[in-house]
């Protein structure tokens, strides 16, 4: 299993977007115990939020437009911050890409637990999101390679046509994806190994 290493929390700056309240006077009285700084903005989240280390967000009054990005796409830990756990408003903060809760009202615990929950999940799921990433490029790459293999084969096999795609990636010194995105762009009208008959305008 791999561990995640536990965050330094000391300086770094959290934002919390919740309407003037006592919950934003317990978070902040925490966040100052455990060495963060911290801001309340309402009713949208500024611009300079995008520095910021983490975010808090109030589920019950919350909405898409008061956040400078798209839903599920926070470039930070987000931590939702729940009084009515109505399932639509459960089912906003999820969409939001809520990485940890807190209910309130906000005692005087929690938010440390709540802070480190937030950015192991916000790690597990960035490095989720590359791993993807990096799986969709390989096969579109894979995809590329197989279609300019058979535009080269010319009826002579799929290894004839390898062979003709590293001969011409070793030639233009570069990868063998490269070569094929190369090829393939060269050759728009040759799809699978067959030239493509353009119908000729009446």
């Amino acid at each position: 299993m791999r561990r995640l290493a536990t965050p330094v929390l000391g300086g770094a700056r959290a934002v919390i977007l919740h309407r003037p309240h006592p919950t934003v006077e317990a978070l902040m009285r925490q966040l100052s115990a455990i060495g963060l700084l911290s801001a309340a903005q309402w009713p949208d989240l500024d611009p300079s939020a995008l520095g910021a280390n983490f975010v808090f967000f109030d589920v019950d009054r919350g909405h898409d437009a008061q956040f400078p990005w798209k839903p599920g796409e926070a470039p930070m830990p987000m931590i939702a911050l729940i009084g009515s756990e109505a399932p639509g408003r459960i089912e906003w903060a999820l969409s939001m890409g809520a990485d940890a809760q807190l209910l309130k009202p906000v005692g005087d615990g929690g938010v440390y637990s709540a802070l480190l929950i937030a950015h192991s999940a916000f790690v597990a799921r960035r490095r989720l999101a590359a791993e993807v990433q990096g799986l969709r490029a390989r096969l579109a790459e894979r995809r590329t390679v197989l279609r300019a293999v058979l535009a080269l084969a010319e009826g002579q096999g799929e290894e004839a046509g390898y062979a003709a795609l590293r001969r011409r990636a070793m030639d233009w010194r570069v990868t063998v994806e490269e070569a094929a995105a190369r090829i393939l762009a060269a050759c728009p009208d040759k799809e699978g190994g067959r030239h493509v008959r353009r119908r000729r305008p009446a």
